[in-house]
């Protein structure tokens, strides 16, 4: 398909040559001399219209901010969305139709795990860049994405297993542990976590991974916790989300532990800190990666815009901050495009520097590197905190947090 698009558009700009006669125009799909046109599917309607709604807000209120300052590179940004209501066959449908009815430059906000799993093939066989997965899905994970097989991906949310990989970066660097504990969910979440765990901690070399894992959603986890608990570890990692997290915590301080606990981002929640309070209390700490901070500078324009875009106040909702960040990276790839603006050199501009999350850390694309987010904070469980979490260390990336 890439191929096809390409021997197309190279049809096309040898055409319009001729009829301009002898002026060259270059062809990009979505791309006139004054518009750029993005778009993607986002579910807003249904059971997720509560994160799908203020996610589009986010994206419209980031371009909406940029076209008002006169575009990007003397071009303004045209966003189509269409609901695909969380359901694959509707995403493929909605995908096919966005880029050869509509025919975008780039898919901005690619939302959800069943979306992208049933599309994710597709994306990459067209070579459409695609920017920032609303999803932590492994699939998305790539240490070297080659050129037309994969590069064109660009995740930018932390996924799961490079979030894992840091995770044993913090129990190294930062508690010193040499022996880690990890009760995991046997689902996708839990699996793609406890890979990237087990693969940082043997690019270490001296870090030894001890794992457990329980049903995602169960109640009982008393001998997941008990095996793990007599294995005398230096570090628990609590490698579940929502639906599991609790139990685990709530075992661990049952059963005596004292030895600290790293969790997911999904975790850092005031919700999951409701649900354990009264039984973990301060018997034992918990940590959590985090990748967004509220106190950056750009929260003030994120406030204003989103303010523009939807009568519901969204200014301080993290689904909406997160589509903002989706915006600013694609935003950011055209500014450093040289020459036209093509797929291929759209490509080579995100792989050029690395690129900072206005709310975060730096992502660096360059060499193939498709990892999501690369740096990431650590906050503290804080019962004294509004949150319920507070800062503990600020944004590093792994060698940082190795002290390489």
């Amino acid at each position: 398909m890439r191929k096809k698009i390409a021997l197309l558009l190279a049809s096309l700009t040898l055409t319009m040559a001729f009829a301009g006669c002898g002026k060259t125009e270059e062809a990009a799909q979505g791309v006139t001399e004054t518009t750029i046109k993005v778009g993607n599917s986002v579910s807003t309607s249904g059971a997720f219209a509560p994160v799908g709604v203020p996610f589009k807000a986010g994206i419209e209120a980031y371009f909406k901010m940029i076209n008002e300052s006169g575009g990007v590179n003397g071009r303004t940004i045209e966003y189509i969305h269409q609901d695909d209501e969380f359901n694959p066959e509707k995403g493929k449908a909605v995908l096919d139709k966005l880029v050869n009815d509509d025919k975008v430059f780039a898919i901005v906000g690619h939302f959800g795990t069943p979306v992208v799993g049933a599309t994710l093939d597709d994306l990459k066989e067209i070579g459409i860049p695609s920017v920032y997965f609303a999803t932590g899905t492994g699939i998305l994970y790539n240490e070297n994405a080659a050129k037309g097989e994969g590069d064109n991906i660009f995740p930018v949310q932390p996924v799961y297993p490079m979030e894992g990989r840091i995770m044993t970066a913090w129990a190294k660097g930062e508690f010193k542990a040499n022996k880690i504990g990890v009760i995991y969910t046997n689902d996708d979440a839990g699996k793609d976590l406890i890979k990237g765990i087990e693969t940082e901690a043997k690019n270490i070399g001296d870090v030894e991974v001890i794992s457990e894992q329980v049903a995602p959603g169960a109640e009982d986890v008393s001998s997941a916790v008990t095996k793990i608990k007599n294995e005398d570890v230096d570090v628990v990692i609590i490698a579940g989300i929502q639906g599991t997290f609790p139990q685990i915590a709530k075992e661990l301080a049952k059963q005596g532990n004292t030895k600290p606990a790293i969790t997911t981002y999904v975790n850092v929640d005031k919700t999951m800190v409701e649900a354990i309070k009264s039984d973990v209390a301060d018997k034992y700490e918990i940590y959590g990666n985090a990748w967004v901070d509220v106190t950056k500078p750009a929260m003030a324009d994120f406030q204003k815009w989103v303010k523009e875009v939807s009568t519901e106040d969204f200014s301080g909702n993290a689904y909406a901050m997160t589509g903002w960040i989706a915006a600013d990276f694609f935003v950011t790839g055209v500014k450093n495009v040289d020459g036209e603006l093509t797929w291929e050199n759209y490509i080579a501009a995100m792989e050029k520097e690395p690129i900072e999350n206005p709310f975060g850390g730096n992502i660096d694309f360059s060499g193939g590197k498709r990892l999501g987010t690369q740096e990431m904070s650590l906050a503290k469980m804080d019962l004294s905190s509004p949150t319920g979490w507070s800062p503990y260390i600020g944004f590093k990336n792994i060698d940082a947090i190795l002290g390489n």
